[in-house]
């Protein structure tokens, strides 16, 4: 890849600094898409010592991939994606590795074909962590910034992807535990602000 080649595609994935999620930020403000593949990647760096069968680099190369499409298309939420969006998403990301010189354009494409057969490990493992990251961030922000329905499908939301490894539905069950411990700490600050307005 030539150096101008080089620089024009960053200017392009740059975009995914811009665009923002649905998540939020434990300091209340919405996250990009960059922040969260940035922490999957790491996510998958720190567990490499439970999957050694898995190529972890690939692992992470999908972690950094996998929304390159929402430069061009932005996010939209799991809940609220069709398959019009789903396609509008696939078009986008033939475009941008259209623009990959090879063998970045032949690899990716690669990748990406493993990511959405989820048949191998690696694929797996990114999807699994893909959906954790997900939970993980909505168990950091304020409770006001989630929509109603999230307070049953942030406890449902991934099984069938973590379902695949015991390290996975571990991790699931314990970002579980902390979505309920967080929800019974809400109401019960609610309960006692109520309580001191009534003493008042």
């Amino acid at each position: 890849m030539n150096v101008n080649e080089y620089i024009a595609f960053l200017h392009v994935i740059e975009k995914l600094k811009c665009q923002t999620r649905h998540s939020w930020t434990s300091s209340g403000r919405h996250e990009s898409v960059a922040e969260h593949s940035w922490r999957l990647s790491v996510m998958a760096l720190l567990c490499a010592d439970a999957f050694p069968t898995v190529d972890i680099h690939k692992v992470v190369t999908m972690c950094l991939i996998h929304d390159l499409g929402e430069a061009v298309t932005g996010d939209i939420p799991a809940f609220l994606k069709t398959e019009g969006h789903e396609r509008e998403e696939e078009q986008a990301i033939e475009r941008l590795l259209g623009e990959l010189p090879e063998p970045y354009r032949t690899n990716w494409k690669q990748l990406f074909a493993e990511m959405n057969a989820r048949e191998s490990e690696e694929a797996k493992l990114y999807k699994a962590l893909d959906n954790m990251e997900a939970i993980l961030s909505h168990n950091e922000a304020p409770l006001s910034t989630w929509l109603p329905r999230e307070f049953e499908e942030n406890l449902t939301y991934g099984e069938r992807n973590v379902a695949w490894s015991e390290w996975t539905a571990t991790l699931k069950n314990t970002l579980n535990q902390e979505s309920r411990r967080k929800i019974a700490q809400e109401k019960a600050d609610i309960t006692d602000d109520l309580a001191k307005g009534e003493k008042i």
